[in-house]
């Protein structure tokens, strides 16, 4: 998302998005109190679930498939009795069941849906069939016919039964999982039907509730800038590479650095630092100079190269880079 107007600003906000608001309205009211240009965010929260939405500003945008890509945790309730169009409490019912299961039923099925699994995404969901979204097509009645696709469930543990009707549970996953689906065939595999009915996510990456604001927060801090500040961020922002400190870092030197920023391979055998043995192993590095992050690259052939450097000049000045 971006605007003709606005500053440069680049960096990472961690959002406690509230329940109601879409993941892309809370961007774009974000940035406007940002007064930023661009903006995009770290991985969709449907408008019934709450919790870290991470927003990055600028140059951060750059970084958002680590983000997409890294481990998340999340904390649902699974309401039985009723299956949904929407796998929410927001759809209309379709089924009906009076099996409630037992805590040991549930905690039963769940080790079968961990692990690497191929799971069947929502209808009511954001992929496109045919160059359509899924949404439209169901709101339209004509729901899609939606393959199961490759996902990863790290763990699913039940956390409390507030009653029979209800059981909650934490999740931690992988790129790509559906919570609302998850909850569905928890239900299904204890032989009754199920929606979520609360659903919030509690890390993405390396954010979690700790670092999160609210908007309301946000917008209160900045109505009381004064004229003084009238260019201040209502929150500081985290640094752009801030969402890359799950991969493995790399020291190189200043020279080395230079090299890759301006597009040339590094012979690993000539690297000055400490070259570890599985180099070729790690699908990418965190490379830095001086404990500055410059980009990721990856090590093939003997050779490291640049994969994404991030252009925040972070340890060399915009004269060095452009005159590479």
């Amino acid at each position: 998302m971006a605007r003709k107007t606005g500053r440069d600003i680049h960096g990472w906000l961690i959002l406690d998005k509230p329940l109601g608001p879409s993941s892309t309205a809370m961007v774009s009211r974000v940035l406007r109190l940002f007064d930023g240009r661009k903006a995009g965010h770290g991985g969709t929260l449907d408008p019934l679930a709450s919790g870290v939405l991470p927003i990055a500003f600028g140059k951060a945008t750059s970084t958002i498939p680590y983000i997409m890509d890294a481990t998340k945790r999340y904390r649902f309730t699974l309401s039985f009795g009723e299956s949904r169009t929407t796998d929410d409490r927001e759809g209309e019912v379709l089924a009906r069941s009076d099996k409630r299961p037992s805590d040991e039923e549930i905690r039963a099925v769940l080790p079968a849906l961990c692990g690497d699994v191929m799971q069947v995404p929502p209808v009511f969901s954001a992929l496109r069939v045919g160059g359509q979204r899924a949404y439209d097509l169901a709101r339209a009645g004509r729901p899609p016919d939606l393959p199961p696709r490759p996902a990863r469930i790290d763990s699913i543990t039940l956390i409390e039964r507030p009653d029979a009707d209800r059981a909650v549970f934490e999740v931690q996953s992988g790129k790509g999982v559906y919570m609302r689906s998850l909850a569905r065939d928890i239900a299904l595999a204890c032989g009754t039907v199920g929606h979520i009915s609360a659903l919030r996510r509690t890390k993405c990456g390396p954010f979690d509730l700790s670092h999160a604001y609210e908007i309301e927060q946000l917008a209160l801090d900045k109505s009381a800038e004064t004229r003084d500040k009238a260019y201040a961020l209502p929150v500081p922002l985290l640094d752009a590479a801030t969402a890359l400190v799950d991969i493995p870092a790399l020291a190189v030197t200043e020279a080395e650095g230079k090299a890759l920023i301006c597009g040339q391979a590094v012979t690993l055998a000539h690297l000055e630092g400490d070259v570890p043995a599985n180099m070729e192993d790690v699908p990418l590095w965190r490379v830095t100079v001086e404990g500055h992050v410059i980009g990721l690259c990856r090590a093939a052939e003997g050779r490291l190269r640049a994969v994404r450097m991030l252009e925040n000049h972070l340890f060399f000045g915009e004269h060095d880079v452009d005159h590479c």
